[in-house]
């Protein structure tokens, strides 16, 4: 231990270290650059709007403005200035990298310091969790947000002076990219203050006073808000969820993580006492971000927005997730255990390989399709695969759209959620939330200015193509199965 310490601490040592991290953070990349294009959900749609970004500043659409805004931001500030220096390709792989990185270091070192030990061995469950539903949703904002937290949370653990004012300026920059995860940092930084200063019996009514408080703000949400809360929220309580990204096959991932979990944490409780464990922060932090996940509402329509915020109880399982990581390396795991996580990470990223190549096929016929319709013209794409837990084809067409048409039902500007904000009737993307749900969704009749107005369609022999939909007719949507079909040829 002494020689491992001052080879650490000596000069030689530093380049050695450095250069794992440089490794591993290419390793961690790879996903980002393996596939014609990133398949993140709403990736496609924040890329559209830097697009239209760049319209409205030059004066090329009316009835659309860019507001400024304190928060949901950040991401698209990045992107809109990556897009205009590489172009929109390069643009979402350097933003999405860059969030990548900030999440998976920013997690590493809030569970180093939350354990007390380096987190090398949980850098795969790190991966999944990186790689997992969050990030496939492409709530990067979010994302962004929450990694910029875990950054602050590891500063502040110690509670030094400098690195608590350095922690204070990072949650106002995570507070640009989105609010949820600054609120949950900043409750638990709260408790760990507090508790360091009490005594074992008194944390336990702090931890007992905190959950109650959970209670009380869920019933005054719900009374004073529209909301939505469901008991079957406890299932993503543990944050192994995160791992179920597209369709079943994902379970296997998923039971063998709360496997190895389980066993991680019998581990635990075997070379620790029952007690000991119990009385620990990162526990107690465990149980407090399943707590919240459970018992506060998922969605809550947030007074001045025409779009709920929703999937709060997904989006928070994924600090649940790395939570759990901290707990369990508090201890060192057996080869079988480490090795088990490595093997579950290869199986995950193998799924999302074989799942993202399916998606970007279906992405290259749609991007042939777009191409023969008039330029400028307006197209929606009413696409729905029920068997996917990912909104993978609802957003597609965004992308597909750029520089060509006009995404009509792009959702982004009609929620007044985003710095792209519909004040009018226009040419380019419908004005009203309402309405973007519905053509989405295939239960819209469409209206005689908004022709000519084209929507994409799958056959059953999987081939892509579009109508000309005519006023008064419902546009009506396609359930296709992106990734269990192939077209005929």
């Amino acid at each position: 231990m002494a020689a491992e310490s001052q080879t650490a601490l000596s000069p030689p040592g530093r380049p050695v270290r450095r250069r794992w991290y440089l490794l591993a953070s290419l390793a961690l990349l790879v996903p980002c650059f393996w596939q014609p294009r990133i398949q993140a959900g709403d990736l496609s749609s924040h890329i559209y709007n830097s697009w239209l970004a760049q319209l409205i500043e030059s004066g090329r659409v009316d009835g659309l403005m860019i507001v400024r805004q304190t928060t949901n931001v950040l991401f698209d500030l990045l992107l809109s200035v990556l897009f205009r220096v590489f172009g929109a390709e390069w643009a979402q792989r350097a933003a999405v990298s860059i969030a990548v990185l900030v999440f998976v270091w920013g997690a590493f070192a809030f569970i180093s310091k939350a354990a007390g030990r380096p987190a090398w061995h949980f850098i795969p469950c790190i991966a999944m969790l990186a790689y997992g539903w969050v990030f496939h949703m492409g709530f990067f904002n979010f994302y962004l947000g929450l990694g910029l937290c875990f950054w602050a949370m590891a500063l502040v653990w110690e509670g030094k002076g400098p690195a608590t004012a350095l922690a204070a300026g990072l949650l106002l920059l995570a507070y640009t990219a989105h609010a949820l995860p600054v609120l949950w940092t900043l409750g638990l930084i709260a408790y760990v203050w507090i508790a360091r200063r009490v005594s074992q019996r008194i944390r336990a009514r702090i931890l007992a006073g905190f959950l109650m408080l959970m209670g009380a703000v869920h019933l005054a949400v719900n009374r004073t808000l529209v909301s939505h809360w469901s008991p079957t929220q406890i299932s993503l309580s543990t944050g192994a969820d995160q791992v179920w990204v597209f369709d079943g096959k994902y379970y296997v991932v998923l039971t063998g993580l709360l496997l190895l979990w389980g066993s991680l944490f019998l581990e635990l409780l075997h070379r620790r006492s029952g007690r000991e464990v119990i009385a620990s922060l990162p526990f107690q932090l465990c149980v407090l971000s399943a707590s919240a996940v459970f018992i506060l509402p998922t969605a809550v329509l947030i007074p001045g927005f025409n779009h709920s915020l929703v999937y709060i109880a997904e989006r928070m399982s994924l600090g649940v997730g790395v939570c759990m990581c901290a707990l369990l390396d508090m201890i060192q795991p057996r080869t079988v255990q480490r090795y088990g996580l490595l093997l579950l990470a290869l199986v995950f990223f193998a799924f999302l390989f074989r799942d993202e190549r399916a998606l970007n096929e279906f992405e290259d016929r749609m991007d042939g399709l777009i191409a023969q319709l008039p330029a400028g013209g307006r197209v929606v794409s009413p696409l729905v695969d029920p068997a996917l837990r990912i909104n993978a084809l609802t957003h597609m067409v965004d992308r597909a759209c750029l520089g060509r048409c006009y995404s009509y039902a792009n959702y982004e500007p009609s929620t007044a959620q985003f710095r792209i904000r519909a004040v009018s009737e226009n040419a380019v993307v419908v004005a009203n939330y309402r309405d973007s749900w519905n053509m989405q969704n295939g239960n819209y009749v469409v209206r005689e200015r908004e022709l000519p107005l084209f929507k994409i369609v799958v056959d059953r022999a999987g081939r892509l193509a579009y109508e000309d939909l005519k006023a008064g007719v419902l546009c009506g949507s396609t359930l296709w199965g992106v990734l269990r079909s192939k077209p005929n040829s």
